[in-house]
């Protein structure tokens, strides 16, 4: 008997291993997401601190205080960081000059971008993966150019993850292209984003997604006293604004409504992040922003592009838009010494992992279909290879409609495939897969004919 039951043991503990699923990262990425620094992100914020204020309209003409000083700054780390990229890194300060609009902004000025781009190794791969975060800061007023405005969080946090990834990623190639801005304006109406955003359109930049960080570093939230330092949450926008006439009623008709190039952004932020940053969770939000507010990522949404904003799980309003003072015993103020580094070394990881998994692997499948000549409780999918990248395979998603994540992959090498589940009751997409098992973004299929 007591054989019997050993063996039974055994063979549920056997079923059981073999039921688990094995998490696989990609060599190379796991070696780049160790490489993320937090002593290398300190010593970046405690300069960009350093000058004193960032506010959109500070002084341009110092070399030490202001944000014309930053800038230039920010431009000289990502040219140092060039020189380890065997001439694929490339950065400048693409400006354009802004006239008063009576009310952020009193008076015409010069707006600047530091804008690094990581050329892509692949001739015929045209896709751009962008990562943001704002250089500019503010205090109480928003219109003070002169006080003391060191916005160690808000958004140094963000452009020193920015500046974090152009390091380490500078060092590797990608078939498609990676581009690093840390954008100005911000806080005078989203001024940087917006102009990137408006070019990117106009010029037809073939940008698959826009990672924007902003208010990353800190693991702790007044009022609640929460502390936390084990979630970043992961904004995104059910579809976009340009999703208009026949483009909104196959949403409707499909019932997609969760299922906007954003939220799929989002979904693929989360199970990367989730695979390559151990003790993190990326926790989904269904919005675009934080409650009536927004962010850089905002515009490019508005432009058609698929754009996120990834920000601290717990804000800390004492630490935002304030003065540097003590009152009623509370120390006010964005100061560098309130930066968690360890869980901006987590969260500039998240980012990291995404940029390098979206940049190595193949383009996505190209007239991905779902079959509905009959009524059936099979579902018949096929679609047509990648126009670029070495593809292995492809993954099939699928989850329930009420679930918000992907709940199963099925692996294929073939350019369809017929599940036993119903399109009556589940949501389905496709992926394309290297060798390395990067993915592509999944694409939900449109209808066949």
């Amino acid at each position: 008997m007591k054989k019997i039951t050993s063996l039974f043991v055994l063979i549920i503990f056997i079923k059981f291993s073999f039921a688990q699923s094995i998490l696989k990262r990609d060599p190379e990425i796991d070696a780049m997401v160790k490489e993320v620094s937090s002593d290398s992100l300190k010593s970046n914020m405690y300069k960009l601190v350093s000058f004193g204020t960032r506010n959109t309209l500070s002084t341009q003409g110092s070399a030490t205080q202001g944000i014309g000083a930053a800038r230039q700054w920010i431009l000289s780390r990502f040219k140092e960081y060039a020189k380890q990229s065997d001439g694929r890194l490339t950065a400048f300060i693409d400006t354009i000059t802004y006239s008063s609009d009576g009310n952020r902004v009193n008076r015409p000025f010069i707006l600047g971008n530091v804008v690094a781009t990581l050329k892509g190794t692949d001739p015929n791969d045209h896709r751009l993966f962008v990562i943001s975060g704002h250089m500019d800061s503010r205090i109480t007023n928003v219109m003070d150019t002169l006080g003391y405005a060191p916005g160690a969080n808000d958004d140094g946090s963000g452009t020193i993850a920015v500046m974090e990834c152009a390091r380490v990623m500078s060092k590797h190639k990608f078939p498609a292209t990676i581009i690093f801005v840390t954008v100005a304006g911000e806080e005078q109406g989203l001024l940087g984003a917006n102009f990137m955003a408006k070019k990117a359109k106009k010029e037809k930049w073939a940008i698959e997604a826009v990672l924007n960080n902003d208010i990353m570093g800190s693991n702790n939230s007044n009022e609640t006293n929460i502390i936390e330092n084990t979630k970043l949450r992961v904004f995104s926008e059910a579809y976009s604004v340009s999703d208009t006439g026949k483009a909104a009623l196959q949403i409707r008709s499909l019932g997609l409504e969760n299922d906007g190039k954003s939220r799929q952004l989002a979904r693929y932020v989360k199970e990367i992040g989730e695979r390559y940053i151990d003790n993190l969770q990326v926790v989904m939000v269904y919005r675009n922003d934080r409650f009536l507010r927004g962010g850089d990522h905002t515009p490019f949404v508005e432009n058609g592009f698929a754009a996120v904003r990834l920000t601290e799980m717990n804000e800390n309003y004492t630490r935002q838009h304030q003065d540097i003072r003590t009152e009623n015993g509370i120390n006010y103020g964005d100061l560098p010494e309130h930066i968690d580094f360890e869980y901006l070394r987590k969260n500039s990881g998240v980012n990291l992992s995404n940029l390098a998994n979206l940049a190595k692997a193949p383009s996505i499948p190209e007239e991905v279909k779902v079959d509905v000549k009959n009524l059936s409780n099979s579902t018949y999918l096929y679609w047509k290879a990648p126009k670029t990248g070495i593809v292995k395979g492809y993954y099939i998603l699928m989850r329930e409609t009420t679930s918000p994540f992907w709940q199963k992959k099925i692996y294929t090498e073939s350019l369809d495939i017929r599940l036993p589940y119903s399109k009556d009751n589940y949501f389905f997409a496709v992926q394309s897969v290297n060798d390395s098992g990067n993915e592509s973004l999944p694409v939900i299929p449109a209808v066949g004919k």
